[in-house]
């Protein structure tokens, strides 16, 4: 019971956490590193072991998967080089790196710990970054950079991370030769076990048609992804992310429209609790590992937590920039991609932030490794260094750069608006081809001043952008007015009796759909009005008619 209510309260913290975080305006992982250091030096609470062999199988598989469900494939493969050069290159250099300045202070440890530690920590982590990224307009090749590498990487560290933990554990030494080929073996096992755990899975959404049983299969197959691919041996990890990324393609032509809708609730939940749950169990173990490591000294702790997080921050500069360069010297590929301006690489190389898998990887080391404490405290040393140095200031080095973009004149992406003009105009094609049926007709001569509206207006914003941005301020204000009005007139129907509970949460659902999407087409900003209207409803007694 105890850990139950642990548990319960390190979520409730988190949640202040993250509203911490939205009014300091600073990324999420930030303040939970911070709050985690904070929780673990409150008195007497107690220490919460969690099972090594169940920390990388309990964490990483659903976030894993659920990055790749959303990669962008046909931007993935068209930046394939620079990405495999971050996510294998510049990890591997990493590591190495991070394993010879250890060896160098600490001659005594072992180079399988060392590269234990090089690999726990070598893989940043997107979604670390996410928070900046998404408050500002970029070039989509860094984006696509930065988020293609986070799926890579965390195959390849953990893949050396296995080698090196089972040659620490075993004392035993791994030969280069030796280690580049288990390295591709597993590799290629665990691209071969998630192909066939998600081509399983894709039948079974093709039988299923519920979407809580397709939610509830799409977790099932991450886990699946994983355990099958480690209990014959290979990498788990590139198992869930080759199944993530087939049932992600696959997600569009085989789930409805509840189902995505349903996913993408459910599945935001989830990684909002497994994000806050590792960064806070490592920050509760935080005091125990220092007190076990008390020894050492607190000035050459100090010295080897300064030296690997300047180690692993230096190692991304030293790597991306020679990285960009060089292959731009064979001219068949600088015809076909010219080098970027060195700001893209600075920002590339500022954005290494660490996060939740050094942070699973370094819960999973086993009791039996040499110096584990030590690699403990060393990988949150440079998770916090990264995420408060870097996660920090990345906003303001990316506009002193001057690489952010500007705002489009219409409040929206081109390559989007022009999507949305191509499904309107067909819903309008489509319509109109029912016009002279002598038995639909009718229905559709009603409905079509609708869908002629709707493919008019997006039409006006590809030939005018100058004036599209008012008229799409116009459109969700009167449109959220009346949603609003309407949800208010349903709410004192049904308090006056007149409507079941059913059929209010029924007709509510329909009226919030509908305020998402416009909400999405037509831009989510809300005026000051519309956020005081929108906290008076949530006072009690909101919303309720005189006579109610």
């Amino acid at each position: 019971m105890d850990l139950v209510e642990a548990l319960l309260a390190l979520v409730a913290a988190c949640i202040g956490f993250a509203l911490l975080a939205r009014r300091l305006a600073l990324p999420y992982a930030v303040i939970l590193v911070l709050g985690g250091m904070a929780l673990a030096f409150i008195p007497h609470l107690p220490e919460i072991q969690l099972n090594p062999e169940l920390a990388l199988a309990f964490f990483l598989p659903p976030l894993l998967q659920s990055s790749a469900w959303r990669t962008d494939w046909r931007a993935f493969r068209r930046n394939l080089r620079p990405i495999l050069a971050l996510a294998l290159g510049a990890v591997l250099f990493t590591a190495f790196c991070v394993a010879g300045v250890l060896r160098l202070l600490l001659p005594g440890i072992p180079w399988s710990v060392a590269i234990a530690l090089g690999a726990i920590v070598a893989p940043p982590d997107a979604v670390a970054a996410e928070a900046v990224l998404s408050r500002l307009r970029l070039p989509k090749r860094i984006v696509t950079v930065l988020q293609g590498e986070s799926l890579v990487n965390d195959a390849s560290s953990l893949v050396l991370y296995k080698l090196a933990v089972a040659a620490a554990v075993a004392s035993t030494s791994v030969m280069p030769a030796e280690g580049a080929v288990s390295f591709l073996a597993l590799a290629a096992g665990g691209i071969a076990t998630g192909w066939v755990v998600g081509r399983l899975t894709i039948e079974a959404f093709r039988r299923l048609d519920d979407p809580v049983l397709e939610v509830t299969t799409s977790f099932l197959a991450a886990y699946a992804a994983y355990l099958a691919a480690e209990a014959v041996g290979v990498s788990g990890v590139l198992s869930v992310v080759t199944a993530g990324s087939l049932m992600g393609r696959a997600q569009h032509a085989l789930l409805s429209s509840r189902s995505r809708l349903g996913a993408q609730a459910v599945w935001g939940f989830v990684e909002f609790i497994l994000n806050s749950l590792v960064f806070s169990l490592i920050g509760l173990q935080l005091s125990h590992v220092l007190a076990r490591i008390a020894g050492r000294g607190t000035e050459q702790l100090l010295v080897l937590g300064l030296a690997v997080s300047a180690t692993v921050i230096l190692a991304r500069f030293l790597w991306v920039f020679p990285a960009t360069w060089l292959p731009r010297q064979v001219p068949r590929i600088r015809a076909r991609d010219p080098l970027p301006p060195w700001a893209h690489s600075a920002i590339i190389s500022w954005a290494g932030m660490r996060g939740v898998v050094s942070l699973a990887a370094a819960l999973a080391l086993p009791f039996e490794v040499p110096e584990r404490d030590l690699l403990v405290f060393l990988a949150f040393c440079a998770i916090l260094a990264t995420l408060v140095l870097q996660g920090t200031t990345l906003e303001w080095l990316i506009r002193r750069l001057g690489v952010e973009l500007p705002p489009h004149d219409g409040g929206i992406d081109p390559e989007e608006a022009e999507g949305r003009r191509i499904i309107a105009g067909a819903a309008l094609e489509e319509i109109e081809r029912w016009l002279d049926d002598p038995l639909e007709g009718a229905i559709a001569r009603d409905i079509l001043p609708e869908y002629q509206d709707r493919a008019g207006h997006l039409n006006r914003i590809a030939a005018n952008r100058g004036a599209a941005a008012a008229e799409r301020s116009a459109r969700r204000r009167l449109r959220l007015a009346a949603l609003e009005a309407s949800r208010e007139r349903l709410i004192e129907h049904a308090e006056a009796g007149y409507l079941n509970g059913e059929g209010l949460q029924k007709l509510e659902q329909e009226l919030d759909l509908e305020e998402l999407r416009v909400r999405v087409v037509l831009g989510d900003e809300r005026s000051a009005a519309e956020k005081a209207a929108a906290r008076a409803r949530r006072r009690p007694g909101a919303g309720r008619s005189p006579q109610a």
